[in-house]
C-alpha cells in the first residue's frame, strides 16, 4: 500500500534527525559484508562508496538536539559549532558502527577535526579529501581521480569487493536519478512554493543522506507525484534564495521562521552536497572516476569551496536568483564560518551593482531563539512587497 504524504514526511523528519543513525545500523545487519562510511559537509561523491559496497552517511552534527558537554573541550570558543557536536556524537558512540570518515576540504576547522579523529583512533580510516582548484581535466581532474581512488581503496580493502565498470555506472545512474528528482522538487516549488514547505523539503533531502539511495529515490518519486497535483493554498509572500548555510545547518525552527516571516524559499544551499553536481554524470563509461571528476570540473554548483576565477560565484548565484524568479537573497552564515563570511562581501558588493536585494544574518546550529531574525526577515519581505517599484 502506497504511503500518504503525511507518513512520508513523518518518516523523513525522523530519519533526518536520527542522531543514532538507526537506518545505517540496520543496513549493516542486512549487509554484513558492507561498510558504513561517514562524510562531513559539504560534498563527497557518494557514488564511489556505493559502488565499493558501502553506505555513505552524512554527518551534520547534533544541531539543537544534542547537548554539548565533552565536545567543547576540543575547540576554542571562537570557531563554529559543528565540530563540537560531531565530536560529541563520536564520543557518545553514535558513530561507532561507521568504519571510516571522510573530511572534504572546506576550512581549517574541518581539517583539524580530521586530525582529532585520527588522533583519537575513531574509525578504521580517516581521509581528509582535497578537491581540485585547477579546473583543467588533465591537471585538476586527474588529481581528483587520485583522491577518489584513495577512498575507494580504503573501502574495498574492508569490503573485499572488486569494483567493476558496471558497478560504477550503476551507482552513477542511481545518484543521477536522485539529483534529478530533488531538482524536480525545486523546479515545482519555483512556480508553486505553497505545495510543500521548505521545512518539509529540507527533511526530505536530508533524510536521503542517511539511507540507501535506492530507498531515497522511491521517496522522492512519491513526493514529486504529490507535488505535481494542485495542492496547497498560495500566500502573499516574496520569493527568496538562501545562501551561506552549506556546512553547519541552521535549526529547523529557523528554517521554518524564514517562511513564516513572509518568504517562500525557492532555492537554498542547506543540503548543497546532495545538489552539488548540476545535471547527469556520464553513466555509460569505462572510467567512472573520470566521469565524476569531469562533472565536478564542468557541472558543479557554486560553492564557497570552489575557486573558479573564470566563473565567479557571485555571477552564478545571480543566475540562480534570476532562474528562480526570486525577489531577493538572504545570506545566512553560521557564526565563525570563515568560507561563508569571507564570501559575503563579494556577493553583496556584486549584488549592490546588480540591483539584487539582500539581507544578512548569522546563526548557530543550536540557536533556538529566532525572534530578532524573524523580525528582520519580515521587514525585508514587507519592504519588497510595499516598495517594489522603488530603486534598489
Amino acid at each position: 500500500m502506497k504511503k500518504s504524504i503525511e507518513d512520508i514526511l513523518k518518516e523523513c523528519r525522523e530519519l533526518a534527525f536520527d542522531l543514532k543513525f538507526t537506518r545505517s545500523r540496520n543496513w549493516l545487519k542486512e549487509n554484513p559484508k558492507g561498510v558504513v562510511v561517514g562524510y562531513m559537509p559539504i560534498y563527497f561523491p557518494r557514488e564511489v562508496i556505493h559502488a565499493a559496497g558501502g553506505l555513505p552517511v552524512a554527518i551534520f552534527g547534533g544541531g539543537d538536539r544534542k547537548e554539548i558537554i565533552k565536545g567543547d573541550a576540543y575547540y576554542q570558543s571562537y570557531i563554529c559549532h559543528i565540530p563540537r557536536s560531531i565530536m560529541e556524537l563520536a564520543l557518545d558512540k553514535h558513530l561507532d558502527h561507521m568504519s571510516g570518515f571522510i573530511f572534504p576540504s572546506i576550512c581549517d576547522v574541518i581539517r583539524n577535526l580530521s586530525g582529532i579523529f585520527r588522533q583519537q583512533k575513531i574509525g578504521k580510516f580517516v581521509k581528509y579529501m582535497d578537491f581540485p582548484q585547477n579546473f583543467m581535466p588533465s591537471i585538476g581532474g586527474v588529481f581528483y581521480q587520485q583522491e577518489m581512488q584513495h577512498v575507494m581503496d580504503y573501502v574495498t580493502e574492508l569490503t573485499g569487493k572488486k569494483v567493476t565498470n558496471e558497478d560504477m555506472n550503476k551507482s552513477i545512474a542511481l545518484y543521477n536519478t536522485n539529483r534529478s528528482l530533488i531538482e524536480k522538487i525545486y523546479d515545482i516549488r519555483q512556480e508553486f512554493p505553497w505545495r510543500l514547505s521548505i521545512t518539509d523539503v529540507y527533511h526530505i533531502v536530508r533524510a536521503g543522506t542517511v539511507i540507501p539511495v535506492e530507498e531515497h529515490n522511491a521517496i522522492l518519486e512519491d513526493v514529486v507525484e504529490y507535488m505535481s497535483g494542485n495542492v496547497g493554498i498560495p500566500q502573499d509572500k516574496i520569493k527568496v534564495v538562501i545562501s551561506g548555510a552549506f556546512c553547519e545547518q541552521p535549526a529547523v525552527g529557523l528554517i521554518r521562521a524564514i517562511e513564516d516571516a513572509g518568504c517562500y524559499v525557492v532555492d537554498d544551499d542547506y543540503m548543497l552536497g546532495s545538489r552539488m553536481i548540476l545535471g547527469d554524470i556520464a553513466s555509460y563509461t569505462s572510467n567512472g572516476l573520470e566521469a565524476i571528476a569531469n562533472s565536478y570540473i564542468k557541472q558543479s554548483q557554486y560553492s564557497s569551496s570552489i575557486y573558479d576565477v573564470d566563473d565567479p560565484k557571485e555571477h552564478r548565484l545571480a543566475k540562480i536568483v534570476k532562474k528562480r524568479g526570486a525577489d531577493g537573497v538572504i545570506f545566512a552564515s553560521a557564526s565563525f564560518c570563515d568560507p561563508s563570511l569571507l564570501d559575503a562581501p563579494i556577493f553583496q558588493n556584486a549584488f549592490n551593482k546588480m540591483g539584487i536585494r539582500y539581507i544578512a544574518f548569522q546563526f548557530s546550529e543550536n540557536i533556538n531563539q529566532y525572534k530578532v531574525i524573524k523580525e528582520q526577515v519580515g521587514t525585508f519581505s514587507d519592504s519588497i512587497k510595499l516598495w517594489e517599484g522603488e530603486p534598489a
